[in-house]
């Protein structure tokens, strides 16, 4: 008989801000191509995380909703840029308010990383640094234009507050706008929005002092945040501890930890299965961060074995693991590691899973597809 993991230290609730998680299992934010092309919400997203909840995990993010139309990063992305979305996104947070998970609705602009068709003009930066992953320049943003892009973040997360979301993440990491203002490699600025790390970081503090203005200190804010860009220029793990200090001195309630970008060709999903001691590789990072902050610091990166996992928490690395392929393969998978049925994810990290279609798990497609 099978041993349960139900007195397992990631099983114990821990609180964000105000919110108590259930759990110590989060899963994170992931796009899922689910969205009607105009940014609406459909049933099949609804379902996909209605699942997510039933399946155990503790804190739902939801994949990134975009603030403005020039920030869409990619095809059927879920809108929250008109309070036209708010209804459709109720329908989301009450089908998991149906179980003990928590939903936070994920924001972000795509900045440089995306391409006019999709953003319907020509995309936006710090600084106009040619992005050679969508192969061209973007444009400059001005000072009155990044003010009003702080604005659009504060509406959106109120959007989400009157949708019934617990909390929301503000997108810091991957390339994406506000991880290019941080990054000294694509913020050449050297106005008051750029040089100096503080300078660099001003947009996101003036968004998070911001969201908890208008929503409420006990409203919980979390961010995505960039450890490290992997390009010699960019941010480095040492700047991003510096950034994770200020945010919290700003208000934020928990730092989710990743890193990469478009343009360096790595970015937070890498290919292939790895060893037990290769799981969570941006957990070292993380725990540089946990060390300088208070706040609750989620770990992630390849995460698939519930040892390594408990591991990483009962050392006090991080506070919560983050997961994301192995939740497309598996909704159910973190009431199968309470139960005891699973000792390890059976995701191969194949990265099929990531169809513009919808999110599904492309090596279950192919065996059941053999199988027939």
């Amino acid at each position: 008989m099978s041993k349960s993991h139900e007195n397992s230290i990631l099983f114990s609730p821990i609180k964000i801000g105000t919110v108590e998680i259930p759990n110590r299992f989060v899963r994170s934010a992931t796009h899922e191509f689910m969205a009607e092309d105009d940014g609406t919400t459909t049933g099949r997203l609804v379902d996909l995380l209605r699942d997510l909840a039933e399946g155990g995990v503790g804190l739902i993010i939801t994949g990134h909703a975009y603030i403005h139309p020039l920030g869409k990063a990619s095809p059927r992305q879920t809108g929250i840029y008109e309070d036209r979305f708010v209804a459709g996104l109720k329908s989301v947070t009450e089908a998991v308010h149906a179980y003990p998970a928590r939903i936070f609705l994920q924001i972000a602009h795509a900045g440089r990383q995306t391409k006019p068709k999709l953003a319907g003009g020509t995309p936006v930066s710090p600084s106009p640094v040619y992005d050679p992953s969508v192969k061209l320049e973007p444009r400059e943003l001005t000072g009155a234009e990044i003010r009003g892009l702080i604005e659009d973040f504060v509406k959106a997360a109120r959007r989400a507050k009157d949708a019934g979301f617990d909390g929301v993440q503000l997108h810091m990491a991957h390339g994406y706008l506000l991880s290019s203002f941080i990054s000294p490699h694509v913020n050449r600025r050297t106005d008051e929005w750029g040089g100096s790390p503080e300078n660099r970081a001003r947009m996101a503090l003036d968004i998070v002092r911001g969201i908890k203005a208008a929503n409420g200190a006990e409203f919980p804010l979390i961010v995505k945040l960039n450890s490290t860009d992997f390009l010699p220029a960019g941010l480095q793990v040492e700047d991003s501890i510096g950034v994770a200090g200020m945010l919290e001195a700003a208000g934020v309630d928990g730092i989710e930890v990743s890193g990469g970008m478009a343009e360096s060709g790595r970015g937070s999903v890498w290919t292939g299965l790895r060893t037990e001691e290769e799981e969570g590789y941006f957990v070292s990072n993380a725990s540089r961060i946990k060390a300088a902050v208070k706040v609750p610091v989620f770990g992630l990166g390849g995460n698939r074995t519930f040892a390594v996992m408990e591991r990483f928490v009962t050392e006090g690395q991080v506070d919560l693991i983050s997961l994301s392929r192995p939740l497309i393969r598996d909704p159910y998978l973190i009431k199968k590691f309470r139960a005891g049925e699973i000792s390890k994810s059976e995701c191969i990290s194949c990265n099929k899973c990531f169809n513009p279609r919808g999110i599904s798990c492309g090596d279950l497609k192919e065996k059941r597809d053999k199988a027939i």
